[in-house]
C-alpha cells in the first residue's frame, strides 16, 4: 500500500478524527483528567496566572480553569451530539417525506424557509427568551435552528433517488411508500447526512458558547467553556489567560470537527472520489 497516497487522500479525515477522538477522551475520562473540582471556589486564591497546582490559573472566584475547561468538554459534547441526534431524526423524517410526497414537500419547506429566514443565534436567542435557560431548552433551541439544514439536504438527494431504476422497479413490483423511503431511498441518504451532521456539530459549539456568553444558554453554575467566556470578559486586560484558554478549547473542537467533516465530504461524495 502507497501509505504516502493514503494518508494525502485522508489526512483531513484522520488529523480530524484525532483531534475529535482527543475531545471525546477528555469529555470520558473528566474526572480523572481534572486536578480540582471545578465548583470549588477559593476566594483566597482568586485571579492566580498559571502555576504547577492550577494549570491555567484561577478564575475570580478561585476555581482552577483547567478543570472547568477539562468538564465543559463534557458539556460542550453532550450538547453537541444530543442536537445531532434531535436534528439528525427530526430532520430525516421531515426530509424524506418532503422529498417523497409533493404535497408534503410545499408545506414543510415553508415552515423550513421560514425557519432560516432567521440567523441560527437569533433563532436560538428567541427560543431560549421565551423557554428559559437550561440543557434541554438549550438543546431543543439549537435543534430547531439547525433543522432546516437537515431537511434540505436529506430532500435533495430524495428527490434524485426516487428517479432511480432500483425504486422504479421497486413501485412496479407494489412495495409500499413506507418501504421504498425505508429500504432503497434513505440509505441513499446516509453519507451527505453525515456530512451535514459533522458540520452542525462544529456549528453547535459555536453556537452553545455564544448563547451562554450572551447570558441566555446556561446558567452560570455549570462549567461550560461559554460561561467561562462570559465571566472572564471583564478580566480580559488583567488575566488574558481566562480568555484565551477556553478559547483554544473552541477553536480545537470546531477546528476538528470542520476537518472531520471535509474529509469526509471527500471520501464519501463519489463525485469527489474519482481514485
Amino acid at each position: 500500500m502507497n501509505w504516502r497516497k493514503f494518508f494525502h487522500k485522508y489526512a483531513s479525515v484522520l488529523i480530524g478524527g484525532v483531534l475529535f477522538f482527543t475531545i471525546v477522551m477528555v469529555a470520558i475520562f473528566a474526572p480523572l483528567i481534572a486536578t480540582h473540582d471545578p465548583a470549588e471556589m477559593q476566594m483566597t486564591l482568586r485571579l492566580q496566572p498559571p502555576s504547577r497546582e492550577h494549570l491555567c490559573g484561577t478564575d475570580e472566584f478561585g476555581r482552577d480553569v483547567f478543570s472547568r475547561i477539562v468538564y465543559g468538554a463534557r458539556i460542550s459534547l453532550t450538547i453537541s451530539l444530543s442536537v445531532l441526534a434531535l436534528a439528525g431524526v427530526a430532520g430525516s423524517i421531515l426530509g424524506l417525506l418532503s422529498g417523497y410526497f409533493s404535497l408534503a414537500d410545499t408545506l414543510i419547506m415553508r415552515v423550513m424557509d421560514g425557519l432560516m429566514a432567521f440567523p441560527t443565534v437569533i433563532l436560538s436567542l428567541v427560543i431560549l427568551t421565551i423557554m428559559g435557560s437550561g440543557i434541554p431548552n438549550l438543546v431543543l433551541a439549537l435543534s430547531i435552528a439547525q433543522l432546516p439544514r437537515v431537511v434540505r439536504t436529506v430532500r435533495t438527494t430524495v428527490i434524485s433517488a426516487k428517479q432511480l431504476e432500483h425504486v422504479e422497479a421497486a413501485r412496479a413490483m407494489g412495495a409500499s411508500h413506507l418501504r421504498i423511503m425505508v429500504k432503497y431511498i434513505f440509505p441513499l441518504c446516509v453519507s451527505p447526512l453525515i456530512i451535514r451532521l459533522t458540520l452542525i456539530m462544529a456549528l453547535t459549539v459555536l453556537n452553545e458558547a455564544s448563547l451562554t456568553f450572551l447570558g441566555v444558554g446556561l446558567s452560570p453554575d455549570v462549567p461550560s467553556w461559554g460561561v467561562i467566556l462570559s465571566e472572564a470578559r471583564q478580566f480580559v486586560t488583567t488575566s488574558p489567560y481566562l480568555i484565551i484558554l477556553p478559547g483554544v478549547a473552541i477553536v480545537w473542537s470546531v477546528l476538528a470537527l470542520n476537518m472531520l467533516g471535509d474529509g469526509l465530504r471527500d471520501v464519501l461524495d463519489p463525485r469527489l472520489n474519482t481514485n
